[in-house]
């Protein structure tokens, strides 16, 4: 058993009447001690929801959370033994750094030196030492996440909840951020959830990532297995910037007409009949004797890289290539090769791998 188990979990609101509405639909998930899981997908799809279940914010229509073996459903918050960050910090501006982050401490009838020495420590792991006197308003955005996140650890909890902490954040800061919290679970080794629409914070930060999409769990994986072999056309299409192509098409055995064109396979599609072809951009070389024929349209230079934007038989196409490489024009129709170990099949009607 986990530090937290999902177990059927499902959240409907209003459920009994004509306006009900169903928004996660049993979800299942062991999450182990000392675990840094991030939930991930788009805007709607019932992370922070579930989050919030788990947290005791919103009541749980059926199943079982559990937490350190023991089921949490009708606790209050204050009695499952959590510490969450907000996305919008939450603090109290007319309290100190160190009012801010004692407070629930004091609330809990702590000793003040018990108080003083967590505090102490909290604002040391986050460089925060020398703002303990200062207000809200005197600090920085990334400082008033620092102290948000010292408030929770200071709390000393068995799970961590993180919803969206660093979408307030500035590029840079949520950058240097991340990284702050990667040390930060490294000292502390708290099991913690962190909700995020993000896919950088997701990969970078996550030991696993648990992808949702429409109140339900698309894949559960590390960031390398999710990223290299998505369950889903969903996963797929979601992980990765860019996404990864997709071409819906018709095989037999090594032809894949795509819109009219017919592409040739490195080796034979696992079955014959309509199916989705997923390619990751990085994964495709430009080879004057590729099989596969690509008009350019668009280009997008990042520097390091560059983005080559086109259309494969009728499908859209992205192309990623090293920004040394010298580049197509556009207008131009290149020659590709797609190596048979980056291609990735797909059910067409399910999007399930095949």
């Amino acid at each position: 058993m986990g530090a937290i188990s999902l177990r059927n979990v499902e959240k409907t609101y209003a459920p009994g009447t004509k306006a009900a509405v169903k928004v996660i639909h049993g979800v299942d998930a062991e999450i182990e001690k000392g675990e840094f899981i991030v939930i991930v997908g788009p805007s709607g799809c019932g992370k922070s929801t579930l989050l919030r279940m788990v947290a005791g914010l919103e009541e749980i229509t059926a199943g079982e959370v559990a937490i350190g073996g023991r089921v949490v459903n009708r606790l209050e918050p204050s009695e499952r033994d959590i510490a969450m960050v907000f996305q919008n910090y939450a603090l109290y501006p007319h309290m100190s750094v160190y009012d801010n982050m004692a407070y629930g401490l004091k609330i809990a009838k702590v000793p003040k030196a018990e108080i003083d020495a967590r505090v102490a420590k909290a604002a040391k792991i986050l460089e925060l030492s020398a703002l303990l006197e200062r207000k809200p308003r005197q600090l920085s955005g990334g400082q008033r996440q620092r102290v948000a996140m010292g408030r929770a650890i200071v709390r000393q909890p068995a799970v961590f909840l993180f919803d969206e902490p660093l979408s307030n954040l500035d590029a840079k800061l949520r950058a240097q951020t991340r990284l702050e919290i990667q040390k930060l679970h490294g000292e502390l080794g708290i099991t913690s959830l962190f909700v995020t629409h993000d896919q950088v914070e997701a990969m970078t930060l996550g030991e696993r990532l648990m992808v949702m999409n429409a109140g339900r769990i698309e894949q559960i994986g590390s960031p390398e297995d999710v990223y290299r072999r998505p369950a889903t056309t969903f996963v797929a299409g979601f992980i990765g910037s860019p996404p990864m192509n997709l071409l819906k098409g018709a095989a037999d055995g090594l032809r894949f007409t795509v819109g009219g064109e017919t592409l040739a396979l490195p080796q034979a599609a696992p079955r014959a009949g309509e199916l989705m072809l997923g390619v990751r951009p990085e994964d495709v070389e430009i080879d004057p004797q590729g099989a596969w024929a690509m008009k350019v349209e668009v280009q997008e230079m990042l520097g390091a890289e560059r983005l080559v934007y086109g259309h494969v038989g009728a499908a859209p196409f992205t192309l990623r290539i090293d920004g040394n490489l010298a580049a197509p024009k556009t207008g131009d129709v290149i020659r590709l090769r797609a190596p048979q170990e980056y291609l990735h099949w797909f059910d067409a009607q399910s999007g399930a791998r095949v």
